[in-house]
């Protein structure tokens, strides 16, 4: 059986009027994440974490930030387009493991619900989705409360509903 492992990380610094969105949920802070889509980093760190399961580059190639098609655009839906990508190349989501690193807000009590939008837009269950939450400790540029940073770690696997390049020896496209 083909499976592949990729690591994701994303950063993204606090900005004032704009929604904190973390793993698709709206959390209740004073600041926002600064970015061209919703600026999830949580699930912009389990995107590449995907892409790069399958050697297909990252979310910045695949949705640029100059585009305005992306201007805005839910995370959720980058996801899914994400898991799209993976299906054309033969392969399928199967399990991810994600951190937030954040001073703050307290994120634990949004955390299962971070994991049933994942898990949906994955297509996988919601038991192969761990999310995890720590703090920086006030050490660096996180621990100073400037922004979030996610590192993200996505198994994939090879599916009989995408091309089969992998089959036949070739990388995925």
């Amino acid at each position: 059986m083909d499976i592949r492992i990729g690591l994701g990380i994303d950063f993204h610094r606090f900005a004032p009027e704009r929604d904190l969105v973390l793993g698709g949920v709206v959390i209740p802070h004073s600041l926002g994440l600064d970015g061209h889509s919703d600026a999830d980093v949580l699930l912009h760190a389990i995107g590449d974490a995907l892409l790069g399961a399958a050697a297909l580059g990252d979310i910045g190639h695949h949705f640029p930030v100059g585009d305005p098609a992306y201007a805005g655009i839910s995370s959720l839906e980058l996801l899914r387009r994400t898991v799209a990508l993976l299906a054309a190349a033969g392969y399928a989501p199967s399990q991810v493991d994600a951190v937030v690193v954040a001073e703050r807000p307290a994120l634990a009590p949004y955390v299962p619900t971070m994991q049933a939008r994942i898990a949906a837009a994955l297509g996988v269950e919601i038991s192969a989705v761990s999310v995890k939450a720590t703090t920086p400790e006030r050490m660096g540029a996180l621990g100073r409360g400037e922004g979030i940073g996610a590192w993200a770690v996505a198994l994939i696997r090879a599916s009989s509903a995408g091309s089969d390049f992998h089959l036949q020896g070739r990388p995925p496209r």
